[in-house]
């Protein structure tokens, strides 16, 4: 072809371009519009909806306890239990355990323990201090506007009868939550990102959106205001019962014999991380809610360690070697529930 030809159809299309152009503006324009106007469909509503429930009772932890000039000593009461030397002991002596006992043998440096790393940093930092004032602002939520459950009579019991009984009741509400977070797919967004890890280990307890603990949180507090209003636990046993939930991921095949068939052991918690059925073990420290509903499946130390984490990788994982580690990463997967799936 010359290069006249070449000038000539150059110079034609663009004059059939410039008869279309108008045309092609409007019609950009109009797409804009429609982009301007349906942004919100590449949102999650319902995601913001728990994120506003969750800034609400926050809010009324914070103001109960800035009325009373306690908000540092009960964030820092709150850090004591959550964050106690007996817990970090116990992180300690179970990240070795799982080098000397693995279910599956892994890198110190493994991906998925690098990551779960920044969600321990993320939970020193910020879910430690949500969870208190979660606590305390559903307390005084339900201390204002639903009185009526508190059974003042429970008074009266023995330390020895009502601790134990608040606690079993609050384990079932955890276990309640849980079921909830598998069941209702709006939950199940926030607590995908736990069941993500394709490499289990003791830190994957602290792998969890912060907006995953208001549910549980909440219900959790029912039993609390309703059979001890104006007392509390102990916080020794709080830091016991965190640290029985934490052992349970830890990357060993124990069973704990008889007594797994009544705490969740490591072997019992990993079925529920499985990649085929997610809805059994979902106890949070005691099975007997699982057996109660029919959902229990116990462990045998003779069995394999099956494979953990989400088949076809619904949330991006750092097991995806094409995606940086960190706090980038971690940043991407908080975002992720907030994005209207596809």
């Amino acid at each position: 072809m010359s290069g006249a030809q070449v000038q000539v159809q150059t110079a034609a299309a663009g004059f059939h371009a410039g008869l279309a152009a108008p045309g092609q503006q409007r019609a950009a324009a109009g797409g804009e519009a429609g982009i301007r106007r349906l942004w919100w469909r590449r949102l999650s509503l319902s995601a913001f909806a728990l994120a506003g429930l969750t800034v609400i009772v926050v809010w009324a932890g914070a103001a109960e306890l800035l009325r009373a000039g306690r908000l540092e000593s009960v964030l820092a009461s709150g850090w004591a239990q959550l964050a106690a030397p007996g817990l970090i002991a116990l992180v300690v002596a179970a990240g070795m355990a799982e080098r000397i006992w693995p279910a599956e043998p892994r890198s110190v440096l493994a991906r998925g323990h690098v990551q779960d790393a920044c969600y321990l940093a993320l939970h020193a930092i910020v879910v430690i201090p949500l969870m208190t004032l979660l606590s305390v602002g559903a307390a005084a939520l339900l201390s204002d506007h639903a009185g009526w459950i508190e059974l003042h009579r429970t008074q009266t019991w023995p330390a020895w009868l009502l601790v134990p009984v608040t606690i079993v009741a609050m384990d079932g509400a955890n276990w309640l939550a849980h079921y909830a977070d598998h069941r209702l797919g709006w939950l199940w967004r926030f607590h995908a990102l736990h069941h993500s890890q394709e490499e289990l280990s003791v830190l994957t307890s602290f792998r969890a959106h912060p907006l995953m603990h208001t549910t549980g949180f909440v219900l959790a507090t029912i039993p609390v205001v309703a059979l001890m209003p104006g007392r509390a636990i102990a916080p020794v046993l709080i830091t016991v019962y965190v640290c029985i939930g934490t052992l349970q991921h830890a990357n060993v095949r124990w069973t704990f014999g008889p007594v797994g068939r009544v705490i969740v052991s490591p072997a019992y918690h990993r079925l529920h991380h499985a990649r085929e059925d997610q809805g059994i073990n979902l106890g949070v420290v005691l099975t007997i809610w699982d057996v109660l509903v029919g959902r229990a499946r116990f462990p045998s130390r003779a069995d394999a360690a099956g494979r953990t984490g989400l088949a076809g990788r619904p949330v991006p994982v750092e097991q995806d070697a094409a995606l940086p580690l960190g706090p980038l990463l971690l940043a991407g997967q908080l975002i992720e529930p907030f994005q209207a799936q596809r």
